[in-house]
């Protein structure tokens, strides 16, 4: 999955839809063909940019440096896993805030209540419908701009 010289693979470093995108969404699933569809469906559904990561450990170094408007997050992931991920961006980064969709195949009511109580905004099972997955993604995006707004007013 690694390039040459053991940088990531192209697909982990890629910023889709840069160009025109408002809002930046960071995808994090180790399974690459995952994180191209999702990819593919929000810049195309939504117009936002996708930032790929392959790994925890990338996935947490993008965390620690961008600001994200909504990330996605698989939670069967090798050595650190999502939820760990989760509990740890939830800690002094820049994405503390961010909402967090939980993307993964684990169907079970209790990770999913725990994934919650942890600060993931929403929780998806795979596979998901892109319909589904575009507006989940929309009402994240949005509740974090309202929060935004609601924050900047004077109290």
């Amino acid at each position: 999955m690694n390039g040459s010289a053991g940088g990531p693979a192209e697909s982990e470093r890629l910023l889709i839809g840069a160009a025109t995108a408002r809002h930046r969404v960071l995808i994090i699933d180790d399974e690459e063909a995952t994180r191209l569809l999702l990819a593919r469906y929000l810049t195309r559904d939504l117009g936002v940019e996708a930032q790929l990561a392959g790994t925890a450990q990338q996935a947490l170094r993008f965390i620690d440096n961008y600001a994200y408007d909504t990330i996605l997050l698989d939670l069967l992931m090798p050595g650190m896993d999502g939820y760990q991920i989760l509990t740890e961006l939830r800690g002094s980064t820049p994405n503390m805030a961010t909402p967090v969709v939980i993307v993964s195949v684990i169907s079970d009511p209790a990770m999913q209540e725990r994934c919650r109580n942890a600060g993931a905004s929403a929780y998806l099972v795979k596979p998901v419908g892109r319909k589904v997955l575009a507006l989940t993604v929309e009402r994240a995006i949005e509740g974090r701009g309202r929060a935004r707004t609601a924050n900047r007013q004077p109290g």
